[in-house]
């Protein structure tokens, strides 16, 4: 559980210009964002930049080197040609588990959802990036340094004031909330008022690497063994969407090599590593029909295999054993932050492809939560997930309005 040295909420006031990045692990988001007077309100500008596969493996100058050039010609379309006379505030908001001893630094503590860029970690990622911004003289400096679990929290809290937790379930799976620093003994001689809230970025993606309490199982051994950090992220492997395609792949594999599943077909395109994609599994869900006409094409199409109706029923199956236990752990997280802050009601913000785009996910996330927090029978949810508000957009820039407030 990490300290952002984000304290407290915004108030609504906030106003100013500000540019973010959102460094996940696929694309490279670029914005500037104007706040406006108005709470809730705000304009943003946005430009997307694709990652190449070999700087997920390369070194720390590719990396920072393609952020600062994605940053310059962002600048150079949108802003004036690039050309100002002061340096603009940038809050970066950076998915990994770091150290923060300010707001707007932090020392990367691993890699995760299989990055492994050399010479970043146990360092400082500011001065790296803000190196690459003065050697392509980017006018730019970074005022925080944001996980995007954070901005979810900070920019579903501006919408709704009833939010008091931010989850991403996407690629990873994380989560923020606010503690009061009477309840963080690492910051103990900080100064602060035992009753400051600070947002916590729990990071609970990595519980359990010790493989003490979760139900892990062959399939979930076989992935942490194969993946760049084994013995890292065990929950995070078990529900995020990264992995639940490749869950699926071992399971039909293991199906076919001991139990004659597509027997007589050329499954070779099935045993490459991380051919199944999450929207694959949404597809096979998605089709209810008798014919399964849409499981059968996306079987032909994506893995050149043809199965019998029998096999296809096995899949969907297979599918929706795999989605509910991901949708079920995915609330113990949500459930623990609950049970330890003693939320009775709240509104949960949640940004993230697996949950906006995969079937039935929300709805069996929350039927997990009613079960866990143990709700009278015939009340409304008492804690609902919604989709979020635009936390590496709208939450970084309200962060990076915090800090240059409080600065």
């Amino acid at each position: 559980m990490n300290v952002t040295w984000v304290m407290g909420f915004p108030s609504g006031d906030e106003e100013g210009r500000y540019l973010t990045i959102d460094m996940g692990g696929t694309n490279l988001r670029v914005c500037e964002v104007a706040l406006t007077d108005g709470r809730g309100e705000f304009e943003i500008t946005q430009d997307k930049y694709k990652m190449p596969s070999d700087l997920k493996s390369g070194t720390k100058d590719q990396l920072w080197d393609f952020v600062a050039e994605s940053m310059d010609n962002f600048l150079k379309k949108h802003h004036r040609g690039g050309q100002t006379s002061e340096k603009l505030p940038l809050s970066f908001t950076f998915s990994y588990p770091v150290t923060q001893p300010t707001i707007r630094n932090g020392i990367l503590q691993r890699w995760t959802k299989d990055l492994d860029v050399k010479g970043v970690e146990g360092q400082d990622v500011t001065p790296q990036l803000e190196a690459a911004f003065e050697a392509k003289k980017v006018p730019v400096h970074v005022v925080a340094l944001v996980n995007d679990t954070t901005g979810t929290l900070i920019a579903s809290h501006y919408a709704d004031p009833k939010v008091k937790i931010g989850s991403i379930f996407s690629t990873g799976c994380n989560a923020a909330y606010m503690e009061e620093a009477g309840c963080i003994p690492k910051i103990a001689d900080a100064g602060l008022s035992p009753d400051t809230q600070i947002a916590i970025n729990t990071e609970y993606g990595a519980f359990d690497n010790e493989h003490k309490v979760l139900p892990i199982t062959s399939f979930d051994r076989e992935i942490d063994e194969g993946s760049p950090r084994p013995g890292q992220q065990t929950y995070e492997k078990m529900v995020a969407g990264l992995y639940l395609g490749e869950i699926l792949r071992l399971v039909m594999i293991h199906l076919h090599d001991n139990d004659g599943l597509f027997k007589g077909q050329d499954i070779s395109r099935l045993r490459e590593a991380h051919v199944i994609d999450t929207c694959f599994l949404s597809t096979i869900e998605e089709d209810i029909s008798e014919s399964m006409k849409d499981i059968y094409d996306a079987f032909n199409r994506e893995l050149g295999i043809k199965p019998a109706s029998h096999e296809l029923k096995v899949c969907r199956y297979l599918v929706e054993l795999i989605g509910t236990r991901a949708a079920r752990l995915y609330a113990c997280g949500i459930a623990a932050i609950c049970k330890k802050k003693n939320i009775t009601s709240c509104h949960v913000g949640v940004d993230g492809s697996v949950f906006n785009n995969y079937h039935r996910f929300r709805d069996r996330a929350a039927q997990a939560l009613r079960e866990i927090l143990d709700w009278p029978e015939g009340t409304d949810d008492l804690v609902t997930l919604q989709s979020a508000e635009d936390g590496s957009g709208v939450g970084a820039a309200l962060i990076a309005a915090l800090a240059v407030e409080r600065s």
